[in-house]
């Protein structure tokens, strides 16, 4: 009996022990503080680049070269078009009708002339025989050059009247792209009034902005390359190509940096960076300006272990952005380094990490609870 209860006793003050140990973790848990963490961001080196749009290198405004009112719309913007192609379409009364009195002064030129013509060779046949005196003949064969002239006029009159009628078609001179469209049915256009911008087919550019203190370490030719917003990752040799000799109204100076090769998996529009170096950079870590502290001019980070604790990492800065800092050494993409208040933390001092959401984060697994 007395052997069960020392037994059943050593059970009791074992099973005393273990909770009151699982309570003073529990307890030194709550008691750590909360600290927010982020890993390292892997990003290209901002130094020198600038966000751009792709565009054609070569583009045309389309207008129509007489005026009048548009009956008819045949493209869109986005949509292919190739040499010779009907874009837009005038009202042809007017010009049908220019057309018809051309024609008609036209057909009464061409009798004019041809009377002129008959009444002169009788002339020519009279004279030498002295039926006809020498003025006669000369004031007959004036009104002969004058109806040739007339007529000539008339022909000429005819052929403007004609190409007025079939400069009613706007007609698309290269083969491209339409990127912008400025015409509705109904509307009335002057002679030279755009109604397409067309991007031709070929080479595509980025058009980005320099500000004033910059546009004087650029120069024509220097070699760049660029990278899409939606491909980081692909890097395209470029060049610039031409630089606006004066600002636009946002105090910028246009810039314009070509491709080495044709991409043709480059699309017009599509957002894009360039970089103003000669080769492109490799991919670096960036963490907040926020994680940074410094000790006898040496900065450092905290990063969280497994057991979460910190412990004080140098670090190598780099260029500085905004709102975060390059880290050229010292870190890895998988390390979770604290964000804001490093000033009161201590080494090997326990935390309960959360991200920007105030989420738990497993630092072991990197899930965030």
């Amino acid at each position: 009996m007395n052997r069960i209860f020392l037994i059943l006793s050593g059970w009791v003050m074992l099973c005393m022990l273990g909770l009151s140990g699982c309570h003073k973790q529990t307890a030194d848990l709550e008691q750590a503080p909360l600290v927010m963490v982020a890993q390292p961001q892997s990003s290209q080196s901002q130094a020198q680049s600038y966000a751009g749009k792709v565009q054609a290198r070569q583009q045309t405004a389309l207008s129509f070269r007489v005026g009048g009112q548009i009956i008819e719309r045949l493209v869109e913007v986005g949509d292919r078009v190739h040499v010779g192609q009907v874009l837009a379409k005038l009202d042809v009364q007017d010009a049908q009708l220019q057309l018809n009195a051309a024609k008609a002064q036209l057909d009464n030129a061409q009798s004019a002339a041809k009377i002129a013509a008959d009444e002169l060779q009788r002339y020519q046949q009279l004279l030498p025989i002295n039926a006809v005196s020498r003025s006669q003949y000369d004031a007959i064969k004036n009104q002969y050059d004058a109806a040739q002239s007339s007529l000539k006029q008339a022909r000429s009159n005819y052929d403007v009247a004609s190409n007025q009628t079939n400069y009613n078609r706007l007609l698309a001179n290269k083969n491209g792209v339409i990127t912008e469209r400025l015409i509705e049915v109904g509307q009335v256009v002057a002679a030279g009034q755009t109604a397409y911008q067309l991007a031709i087919d070929g080479d595509r550019e980025v058009v980005i902005g320099l500000p004033e203190q910059s546009i004087s370490s650029v120069k024509v030719g220097q070699p760049a390359w660029m990278s899409l917003w939606s491909q980081p990752e692909q890097k395209f040799a470029a060049y610039v190509r031409e630089i606006a000799p004066a600002a636009d109204q946002s105090r910028t100076f246009s810039v314009k940096v070509a491709l080495k090769q044709a991409q043709p998996s480059i699309q017009m529009g599509q957002s894009a960076r360039v970089f103003l170096n000669a080769t492109p950079q490799q991919s670096q870590l960036s963490i907040p300006m926020s994680s940074i502290s410094a000790t006898k001019q040496q900065p450092y980070v905290w990063i969280v272990k497994p057991n979460n604790t910190i412990q004080k990492v140098n670090v190598q800065l780099g260029a500085y952005g905004r709102d975060e800092v390059t880290i050229l050494s010292g870190l890895k993409s998988s390390d979770w380094v604290v964000v804001g208040g490093v000033h009161l933390l201590r080494d090997q001092q326990k935390i309960r990490p959360i991200d920007r959401e105030n989420r738990a984060v497993n630092i072991q697994t990197g899930a965030v609870q």
